[in-house]
């Protein structure tokens, strides 16, 4: 047939499929004008209620029905990018099928753009070309000595560095000193090149290298664990793959949990390739977005690292995946669709038939269990790069050794501390909790601070002077006086956090410089790398930190990291507490000792028995998973069992209670599948919403998502202010 015509029959005008990047699970018919070729992929503009939106051709319509014809809006326009392959349109489904979410909700993350999306909009520039106005002023005398060189300035670009406002730009514009001139296009950014430096690698790296060299050069699908210690160059291993994907003429994705761990990645990149990678995350101007959108679909964009997100980008001929860090929870979407973007990343890479690489110091259970199981190909890195040792980890019985009163360092860890600081070394001090104080309560009556609109304490931050929650946000002024008793002065801190970690060591060490890194205390993504160069040029003498120093980052004179709560994560009613603690505290004391001398760790712990201490201590990993694989299986936890969470939510506590019992009466009988609950969610109140959760376990082999789906078919509505929020796999047991 003519694409050209527009007939699908002889007897009316041709239909398309197509899917709207909103809250929608269907595809809408439209029908498509004369002169406007489509296939499907493209990306069109089309009518939505009284709104047009930006939407994919997802099907061709073979059997329209005549009677709609007349009823069907056109289609408005072919947006000129790149179509969505196919690729890509068969993961929107998955992901969509297999989360329970809208595939609209799916395919809005293919489409970050929106508005932006089409041809780069041509940017204005100005270039002094006439006399000075009669009119001289202060700001443009500044502007006029900017451009003084002749050259084309971009209008906003010269507005800044002259510190005037685009407006005076105008008025000089119209007065005939400056012309306004169309800017030449960007050019599309410089592939990397594989040969820039030739890596030094040690005889274990020289394998691995090979062995990822390999796997790529494939170009089929195939999943690989990199598995090396902390400190044993896996990026540099894995950037071999990488290399040989870019000499094969394809794109690579390198994901990464955290927009922080970008800064020095970017300059390993380049120091490998010559170049940058292209950027995926939310610190990202919109323009840029733009732009890089266009050159990933349009195919030049060789390398991205990016966020989760970066996953669902429309690559034009993607050959690798990368997931650093891959047991990191931050790969986990919390809100809108469930993903988890570490497993999605294998599906895309099953569809797209290409290699995946998985690298991590402490892979997760399932990712050790499928290596285990010879599904995964697993590529080990045993020992450090350069003959460094790792970290010696002993630890502090809080029981025995309890820091002074109202303190939280114990004398052995400040003993510790103080001679790494003679010796000019750097400590990091390591408390996974945010702010200054977890609680606050009056001495007098006893008040605790708790917020308005969650089941949760309002935490002391004293930098900033408020109470805040940590799940709403919500804040209110540190007051001076209790608000249930009047009683002044009476209010303490109970617990400790980084701030008050800050202020203990500044006063057990007044000498050394130190600095608090939290992510609450990040402005941008530039003031996190330049408080990170700051730490790495050793001008931080103790840095007190979160899990935002456990991630990736290298600091050249860390030679002592001590854990001032190693038990905080085991007590929270989460099914991987264990896990999680484990690879937290690898994670973080792997950041001693790296480069020179001995690292050491220390836990202060109330359980040195447990487990978990136990195996960190011992450096005995292989005995943690073995122990904690053995309880998954016998307990049909994940991977050997499958779990999907519920959450029913409404403004009170009546409604969300009542609907859940509804709910949980209506699940289809299944001896395969146990349904827990209703109870209260352990948070039982977020933003003033009253919370239950239902917990819904099978066995591996169960279609887990289509018993959720045929639940949910004849399950009651949501209505009024009730909200029903399904998590298949979740992460989050709060």
């Amino acid at each position: 047939m003519d694409r050209s015509t527009p007939e699908n029959s002889p007897s009316g005008p041709r239909i398309v499929d197509v899917l709207v990047p909103v809250a929608l699970d269907r595809a809408y018919s439209y029908r498509v004008p004369r002169g406007i070729d489509l296939q499907p992929g493209d990306v069109v503009s089309v009518p939505l209620g009284a709104r047009e939106v930006t939407a994919v051709v997802w099907a061709e319509n073979h059997a329209p029905d005549p009677r709609l014809h007349n009823r069907l809006k056109d289609v408005s326009e072919k947006i000129d990018v790149p179509p969505l392959r196919a690729e890509l349109r068969t993961l929107v489904d998955w992901v969509a099928n297999y989360t329970l979410s809208p595939r609209g909700m799916v395919l809005r993350m293919t489409l970050r753009m929106g508005e932006h999306l089409g041809p780069e909009r041509v940017r204005a520039g100005v270039r002094l070309v006439g006399p000075p106005p009669q009119r001289m002023t202060p700001a443009r005398r500044r502007i006029i000595e900017c451009l003084g060189d002749g050259l084309l300035h971009g209008k906003s670009d010269a507005a800044r560095e002259a510190g005037v406002s685009v407006g005076v730009i105008d008025g000089l514009v119209d007065e005939g000193t400056l012309a306004v001139e169309p800017l030449p296009k960007q050019p599309a950014p410089p592939p990397p090149d594989p040969t820039f430096v030739e890596p030094d690698f040690s005889p274990d790296q020289t394998a691995a290298a090979q062995t990822l060299r390999e796997m790529a050069a494939g170009e089929a699908f195939a999943v690989a664990l990199l598995d090396g210690v902390t400190g044993s160059g896996k990026t540099e291993v894995y950037f071999e793959a990488v290399a040989e994907t870019v000499r094969r003429g394809r794109q690579v994705l390198i994901l990464m949990p955290e927009i922080a761990l970008t800064g020095q990645f970017l300059d390993r990149f380049a120091q490998r390739f010559g170049v940058k990678p292209i950027e995926w995350h939310s610190e990202l101007t919109p323009r840029t977005r733009a732009r890089n959108w266009a050159a990933i679909a349009a195919g030049e964009a060789h390398v991205v690292v990016g966020a989760r997100s970066a996953l669902f980008l429309p690559y034009a001929n993607l050959g690798l995946i990368v997931v650093d860090e891959e047991h990191d929870q931050a790969y986990k979407q919390g809100d809108g669709v469930h993903y988890h973007a570490r497993d999605m990343a294998v599906v895309r890479a099953h569809i797209a038939k290409i290699p995946i690489v998985l690298a991590s110091a402490t892979p997760s259970v399932e990712t050790e269990v499928n290596a285990r199981k010879g599904r995964y190909t697993r590529v080990p890195l045993p020992s450090r790069f350069g003959g460094q040792h790792m970290p010696q980890i002993e630890a502090i019985d809080l029981r025995r050794a309890p820091p002074p009163r109202g303190r939280f360092i114990s004398p052995l860890l400040a003993e510790a501390i103080r001679h790494a600081v003679e010796k000019r070394e750097q400590a990091l001090l390591f408390l996974n909790r945010r702010g200054y104080a977890p609680l606050t309560l009056c001495r007098a009556c006893g008040h605790r601070f708790s917020c308005n609109i969650c089941d949760a304490w309002l935490v002391d931050h004293r930098f900033r002077q408020r109470l805040v929650c940590h799940h709403c946000g919500f804040s209110i002024p540190r007051p001076h006086q209790c608000p249930h008793c009047g009683a002044e002065e009476s209010l303490a801190a109970i617990g400790p956090g980084v701030e008050r970690l800050q202020e203990e060591a500044a006063a057990l060490f007044p000498d050394a410089r130190t600095m608090v890194l939290s992510s609450d205390l990040i402005t941008s993504i530039e003031t996190m790398r330049a408080e990170l160069n700051e730490i790495a040029e050793g001008r931080v003498d103790i840095i007190i930190g979160t899990q935002l120093v456990a991630k990736g980052h290298n600091f050249p004179r860390l030679n002592l990291v001590g854990v001032v709560d190693a038990d905080l994560g085991l007590s929270n009613g989460d099914p991987r507490a264990a896990e999680r603690t484990f690879q937290l505290l690898n994670q973080v004391i792997g950041r001693a000792g790296r480069e020179q001398g001995r690292g050491v760790g220390y836990l202060q712990t109330y359980q040195p028995e447990h487990p978990v201490m136990k195996a960190l201590v011992a450096s005995d990993r292989q005995a943690f998973y073995d122990t904690e694989i053995d309880l998954r299986e016998r307990t049909l936890y994940p991977p050997f069992g499958r779990l999907a969470s519920m959450i029913i939510s409404a403004g009170d506590r009546p409604t969300a209670e009542g609907f859940a019992r509804k709910l949980a009466s209506a699940a289809p009988r299944d001896e395969a599948v146990q349904v827990l609950g209703p109870a209260e969610a352990p948070l039982a109140v977020v933003k003033g919403r009253y919370r239950f959760r239902l917990l819904v376990k099978s066995a591996r082999g169960v279609d887990l998502s289509g018993y959720l789906r045929d639940w949910l078919a004849v399950a009651p509505k949501t209505k009024g202010n009730l909200k029903l929020e399904v998590d298949v796999d979740p992460q989050s047991f709060l």
